[in-house]
């Protein structure tokens, strides 16, 4: 096997994972956000992976670029191109107000100008058929209009594209040697004109860029083969990203559900609930054997239809800024403090409190063990910042610090509430995997507030979703609206769109250097009742199953099934490589390690033993309080809770309190 390594660039610090000859190495630098490759390349220095050894490396990138051009509103000028009368589509959107009951509420911002979106002909009606040509005459206007307006992408949605794509396909050839050309009948051939056109739209709005930092990051490692992390959790060849970009949305989250999957099925637990806690940010997801999948994602409020690993994330991470807010009380996040100034500790010039400074006042970080020692932690601008905000509350800095770890909690509680008892899933039947550079500081007391009694904070926990880099599969997700009633649709229509899109998705693969034989499929369908707006998703087996497994899921989903004929809205095929070879090298049992230190934690009577993770051994069994430092991230084993350490070096925890 190659050396792999696996990169994630997160908010704050850019995390590596290699293997190398059965042993795993990693690493962390501070993320250079207006050039995120500077970051990677620094690593690799610092790793040691000189460019003789780069033409046997085989780098898997989780990429934060699309994300945050999404989210900071700096992509690149963008024409939308659509049929008469649809210019305004994707101002229009659904008309769903965000506050129901506020009666002027304040326009959400426009995704386009209504310059910049241009009306044309060809258009289809809903069976296929051409109601209006599209002429040479309207091409040369089109492209006249488009020279004028020197955008930098062009976004092309006509209405029923995926049924007869020709339009689509003769706008694109007009323009594609001059512009990102980003059309929908490639991006999302499905219905429903709103989520297709900003789907593509955002392909084309973030495209350039992550086509432009890829081409930067590859001439940086020419010799080495780069891939990079889809939302959906595969991989797929850096030189065919940035064409679909909108497919990299969560690119980084991704990575760490694949990791948790994998080392989750190594000790058979496989319904976990997974929180990461980064520097900025904290996603939280479900695993129910499989990744779970969604079509219905949103990334800054705009929805984006392609398949994307279902998870809720919420602006709670290690560098979120505490404070005071006007009604004298006390709040944590959204806002971060990132990587530069990033928490007061750091002493690099940053003098608001965050959730970082308050585990380090409480005693849980280790100030002298931050990133190995390689960092030294300052308690005193800890506390400095921290005063600032205990004082208006008439606190001490530890009595502020515990009430910005509270809160923070809560924050992070009810997001795993929304992905667990809001979808009338008990928590209390699964396994809390924690993971990110912050997740082990808090994941007893998340555990503890829904009732869960088992938890496990994965070796290289801080670096989890780079090691899910070089788990994940290369993999491709197709589909096709097809609506109809489903008895009527013959069975053999149905074969023959999965086998057109099974080949497109083969061909795909083959072309990165996946053999065929090692290509593994999964057919599904979207269906639901005549009628209806949503739908659910099931495994393809033949119409009459298909039609039953639905009733039976929409009756265990939502309390109820209905008599009425169900119909048939997508098609989808899941193309993935056989999973990774990866084997993790064990922990070595002996004599159990013993502490090397003792502190005193706020709030606790009795002190806390801390550990050198790394010298743990397998089947050791401890009891909290206790502190397991790392290189990359620190685990506090809260009072009550106890964990036994498993062959690969995962900590599994559980709750013993009577």
């Amino acid at each position: 096997m190659k050396t792999i390594l696996g990169v994630d660039t997160g908010g704050t610090f850019t995390d590596f994972v290699l293997y190398r000859e059965g042993q795993l190495s990693t690493h962390k630098v501070l993320s250079t956000p207006h050039a995120p490759e500077e970051a990677i390349l620094r690593g690799l220095a610092e790793m040691g992976l000189e460019n003789t050894l780069l033409d046997s490396l085989y780098i898997v990138h989780g990429s934060t670029v699309a994300t945050n051009a999404v989210l900071e509103g700096k992509g690149v000028s963008c024409v939308f191109i659509t049929n008469r009368g649809l210019r305004d589509m994707l101002t229009i959107g659904r008309q769903t107000r965000r506050e129901l009951y506020n009666l002027q509420p304040e326009p959400p911002p426009v995704p386009v100008a209504r310059e910049f979106c241009l009306e044309t002909g060809g258009r289809l009606a809903a069976d296929g058929n051409e109601l209006e040509p599209l002429t040479s005459a309207e091409l040369a206007k089109l492209s006249k209009a488009i020279e004028t307006l020197a955008p930098e992408a062009v976004a092309i949605n006509l209405l029923f594209s995926y049924l007869d794509p020709r339009f689509e396909i003769a706008i694109e050839d007009a323009l594609a040697d001059q512009y990102f050309v980003s059309r929908s009948s490639s991006i999302l051939p499905e219905f429903r004109e709103y989520e297709r056109g900003m789907t593509t739209w955002l392909n084309a709005y973030v495209g350039p860029l992550v086509a432009g930092y890829l081409k930067q990051l590859q001439q940086g490692v020419p010799q080495a083969a780069v891939s990079v992390m889809q939302s959906s959790g595969g991989t797929i060849a850096a030189n065919q990203a940035g064409r679909q970009a909108v497919h990299m949305l969560l690119s980084g989250p991704a990575g760490g559900l694949a990791a948790a999957q994998f080392l989750g099925s190594s000790i058979e637990r496989t319904r976990l609930l997974t929180f990461d806690m980064g520097g900025t940010s904290t996603d939280v997801a479900m695993i129910d054997g499989a990744l779970q999948l969604t079509s219905e994602g949103k990334i800054a409020g705009y929805p984006v239809a392609v398949p994307m690993v279902d998870m809720h994330t919420i602006g709670a991470g290690g560098g979120s800024i505490a404070y005071v807010d006007s009604g004298g009380m006390l709040q944590v996040g959204p806002e971060s403090a990132g990587a530069a100034p990033g928490p007061a500790c750091y002493d690099r010039g940053g003098d608001c409190a965050t959730v970082t400074d308050a585990n380090l006042i409480l005693g849980r970080l280790r100030s002298d063990a931050f990133l190995g020692g390689d960092m030294q932690l300052s308690e005193p601008a800890a506390c400095r910042a921290m005063r600032s905000i205990a004082k208006p509350l008439g606190m001490s800095p530890e009595q502020a610090a515990e009430g910005v770890i509270r809160i923070a909690n809560e924050h992070m509680a009810h997001a795993l509430r929304v992905m667990s008892v809001q979808r009338g899933i008990d928590p209390r039947g699964l396994t809390l995997v924690s993971f990110g550079g912050a997740g082990g500081l808090h994941v007893c007391a998340l555990a503890e507030s829904l009732g869960m009694q088992q938890a496990m904070v994965p070796i290289h926990a801080g670096v989890l979703s780079a090691l899910g880099m070089l788990v994940a599969p290369r993999s491709r997700q197709l589909s096709r609206t097809r609506i109809a009633r489903l008895v009527s649709m013959p069975h053999e229509q149905i074969e023959a769109v999965y086998s057109e899109l099974e080949v497109q998705g083969r061909q795909e693969l083959i072309a990165e250097g996946v053999a065929s034989a090692e290509i593994e499929v999964r057919r599904s369908l979207d269906l639901r009742y005549e009628g209806q707006s949503y739908y659910l998703n099931l495994p393809w087996d033949d119409i009459r199953s298909c039609e039953a497994a639905f009733h039976r899921l929409h009756a265990e989903r939502y309390g109820h099934e209905l008599d009425l004929p169900v119909e048939l809205v997508n098609l989808r095929v899941g193309l993935a490589s056989c999973p990774t070879s990866l084997v993790l090298a064990s922990q070595s049992a002996g004599i159990s390690s013993s502490p090397y230190d003792q502190v005193s934690l706020y709030g606790l009577e009795q002190p806390a033993a801390v550990y050198a993770r790394d010298g743990l051994v397998a089947g050791q069994q401890l009891t909290g309080p206790a502190l397991f430092t790392e290189t990359i991230s620190t685990t506090y084993l809260a009072p009550d809770w106890c964990c036994e350490v498993d062959p690969a070096g995962n900590l599994l925890l559980s709750y013993q309190a009577e």
